[in-house]
């Protein structure tokens, strides 16, 4: 498996559910489709999500996360991640890239309106649920590796910081602010 493929399986996932922006409907037709597979792609699935989640692991992003979320901590930008993957391969690369271009995303300005948080703890779990499925065992020790960089030091500052969160994420803030 490789990224292409990767992005093919997130795809065809959501093709599957009846509304995309369910990304626990996403998840569990990850889950459904991987169990399809031999043994050594689902463990190549898990290392490509926790690869995406160290991409993602920056702080721009989670101030982001902080802004939808209405606050984010360690374990909540984790599932927000999962969600944003779930989400598709643009949305993800250009959340990345520029986190206040989610506010252009129209699931964003509806989950605004409905001040309803954004995340998905059941998409770190898809290949782990897979492999069991698919072999009867856990995922083996050692089968990947996590390797989180260092946040940008530009970024660290208080997210509580409402004017320099307005500042940094403008188009975040118009919805949320």
């Amino acid at each position: 498996m490789d990224s292409k493929d990767f992005w093919k399986l997130i795809d065809d996932a959501r093709a599957l559910v009846s509304d995309p922006a369910d990304a626990e409907g996403v998840a569990d037709r990850i889950s459904d489709l991987l169990t399809e597979r031999p043994a050594h792609e689902i463990v190549a699935a898990q290392q490509w999500l926790w690869d995406l989640m160290a991409a993602s692991y920056r702080a721009p992003l989670w101030a982001a996360a902080y802004v939808v979320n209405g606050g984010c901590s360690d374990d909540g930008f984790d599932y927000f991640r999962g969600w944003l993957i779930a989400q598709g391969r643009e949305v993800f690369e250009r959340a990345v890239a520029d986190p206040d271009a989610l506010a252009e995303l129209p699931v964003i300005k509806e989950a605004s309106a409905e001040y309803e948080e954004l995340e998905c703890e059941r998409m770190l779990g898809v290949a782990w649920d897979a492999y069991r499925r698919a072999t009867g065992e856990q995922l083996p020790r050692g089968s990947f590796t996590v390797d989180l960089p260092d946040l940008d030091p530009e970024w660290d500052f208080d997210f509580d910081d409402e004017e320099e969160l307005a500042e940094r994420l403008p188009g975040l803030d118009a919805l949320y602010g």
